[in-house]
């Protein structure tokens, strides 16, 4: 899949990753095959993907690969800027995408704990859950009380 907007709608920041809105076409269509889409009870499913907040929504050129970094208030009180969506359909590592995404939240939010969550029992590698981001060197730090997902971190300098 190729991306359908013009490069020059795009803002470069990365060496693979560019700046996009919430709600952009091709980012919206990678997060419609992610494990975490949300669908209205009707069977919907929103324009606007990522909810309120402050957001960085990156897509790879081709359209291969979505991030999305959110800082919210938690309501299970974790604190930092959450990785609310991480899909990737191209043949670059997960591990590398991942890292050069924390570099630009970095620079966003200098300093802050980076999060994400990860559901065990909906993921490729069930025995091996989170596994590209301990690679990109993330640690697991605990389960939410509700769901039981994992709950992964990153401080910089990691």
């Amino acid at each position: 899949m190729s991306y359908q907007a013009p490069l020059h709608a795009l803002t470069p920041v990365s060496n693979h990753w560019f700046e996009t809105r919430d709600g952009d076409p091709v980012a919206r269509a990678l997060y419609r095959r992610h494990y975490s889409c949300y669908r209205y009870r009707d069977g919907r499913l929103p324009q606007l993907f990522v909810g309120p907040g402050e957001k960085l929504v990156l897509v790879t050129e081709p359209g291969e690969a979505l991030f999305v970094w959110r800082k919210f208030k938690s309501a299970d009180e974790q604190q930092g800027v959450n990785c609310a969506v991480f899909r990737n359909e191209s043949a670059t590592l997960s591990s590398d995408l991942i890292r050069e995404a924390m570099v630009l939240a970095w620079q966003r939010w200098p300093g802050e704990r980076l999060y994400t969550y990860v559901n065990p029992a909906l993921v490729r590698h069930k025995r091996d859950p989170g596994r590209c981001f301990r690679r990109a060197g993330w640690t697991m730090c605990g389960r939410t009380q509700e769901r039981r997902l994992l709950i992964l971190e990153a401080y910089h300098g990691t």
